[in-house]
């Protein structure tokens, strides 16, 4: 197979001087000493997966071990008492604070998937008392929020409506407002679409499927800690995040929901479990759910997964998420620099929308050939992700990630695309 043939001694003389930037712009980084925080491996040369699952911090091991030996070890059933059934919503109320919730909306506890199915199907059924009997999707949402509102649709009989999405961009105010009607019971969009990095208009959105009368849940999975997000100020009536992308809880970490002040009393969350009830210790007879957001916990709470997230928090609450989105538009910006020298002239496609406010922190570049690239980059420490039929996800996590990093690993996914195509 053959390429557009490309100058060589100019893309040498391209690589060269990215090289030299990052090494600048990694020198002039005011958040480039947090990136030693994170764990290291000498055989990783570049991790460009962060927006799938953020590097651990450094201090865990001491962290989990203080856990173990006191929390767990010392204090046993006491600590249930002493905080355990209070942390799913403490914690929920820093995340929250993190994505402009005020306190009391937001909690921690079962996974993503389970988390979008109870709002999902309490919005639905408190808004077909209505006569709404319409869910609306965009055909690009990542398969969890599809494959939910799926089978909440079968569930109870309602239609689903598709937004039909540009791949390489994302759903636009005036697709929702040609969409959303007197039938539409719910709207679940992404904030930052997971294939394009596209960021959503929330706050016009909202708007929009309100003034239609529908309710909105948003899915801030790509989005919590590295976007600034205020869902209070927005008029946001639901979301749901998961908390091991840029959040670095660790794989299987604990999803988070927010529920507005307003709906709390209105809806009914379909899971009913004894941590929803009014009083959790009645042992009654029958399922009273709690008054507040409480009455959409379910089980107990997964409190050994929170150790990780809540370092993750305690990090970013420092640094702060306009700091950390002011450095991913910096990475994002140079990651389509050095794809532009080392990638785009192979014949590669930037699918992703261009630098500025619609862009979330990754990029995706499409050629026929990455399934077989991305197998060779792994094999040799570079790390992104691969998305089918035919894209690489190149994903900056800010605090962990270095101008450095970025270069190497986009310099070697134009060696191995080269590689294959030769």
């Amino acid at each position: 197979m053959t390429t557009t043939p490309v100058d060589a001694a100019a893309q040498d003389t391209g690589a060269l001087d990215l090289a030299a930037r990052a090494a600048a712009l990694d020198a002039a980084d005011p958040l480039a000493e947090h990136a030693a925080a994170f764990v290291r491996d000498d055989h990783v040369v570049s991790y460009l997966d962060g927006n799938s699952l953020g590097r651990p911090l450094a201090a865990l091991e001491e962290r989990f071990a203080r856990f173990i030996a006191h929390d767990w070890g010392s204090r046993l059933i006491r600590s249930w008492d002493e905080g355990w059934m209070r942390r799913p919503f403490d914690l929920g109320d820093r995340i929250g604070a993190l994505v402009g919730a005020g306190a009391g909306q937001a909690f921690v506890g079962d996974s993503t998937t389970v988390l979008l199915y109870k709002l999902v199907r309490a919005a639905a059924d408190a808004q077909a008392a209505t006569g709404r009997t319409e869910v609306v999707i965009d055909d690009d949402s990542f398969p969890t929020d599809r494959f939910v509102v799926e089978g909440v649709a079968a569930e109870r009989g309602l239609e689903v409506r598709w937004i039909e999405v540009d791949r390489s961009a994302g759903v636009t105010l005036e697709q929702v407002e040609a969409v959303v009607g007197e039938r539409t019971a719910l709207l679940l969009l992404s904030h930052v679409a997971y294939r394009s990095g596209h960021v959503a208009d929330v706050e016009g959105i909202t708007r929009a499927a309100h003034d239609a009368g529908a309710l909105v849940l948003w899915d801030l999975c790509h989005s919590a800690g590295v976007i600034p997000t205020e869902l209070d100020a927005w008029g946001v009536d639901l979301a749901a995040g998961c908390t091991y992308k840029y959040l670095n809880g660790g794989p299987g970490s604990p999803a988070f929901a927010y529920v507005r002040d307003e709906l709390q009393s209105r809806l009914s969350q379909p899971i009913q479990g004894w941590m929803g009830a009014a009083d959790v210790f009645a042992m009654g007879p029958r399922f009273e759910p709690a008054p507040d957001l409480r009455r959409f916990a379910s089980g107990t709470p997964p409190v050994l997964a929170t150790v990780a997230l809540e370092a993750m928090v305690e990090l970013l609450e420092q640094v702060g998420v306009d700091a950390v989105r002011e450095k991913s538009i910096a990475l994002t910006d140079f990651a389509e620099e050095a794809l532009a020298t080392h990638v785009l002239p192979l014949g590669a496609r930037l699918a992703s929308p261009p630098a500025g406010p619609s862009r979330g922190s990754h990029l995706t570049v499409t050629h026929p050939a990455f399934r077989e690239v991305t197998e060779r980059l792994w094999a040799r420490g570079v790390i992104p992700d691969f998305r089918g039929p035919d894209g690489i996800r190149v994903g900056l996590s800010p605090l962990s990630t270095t101008f450095a990093e970025v270069e190497a690993g986009v310099a070697a996914i134009g060696e191995e695309l080269r590689a294959a195509l030769a």
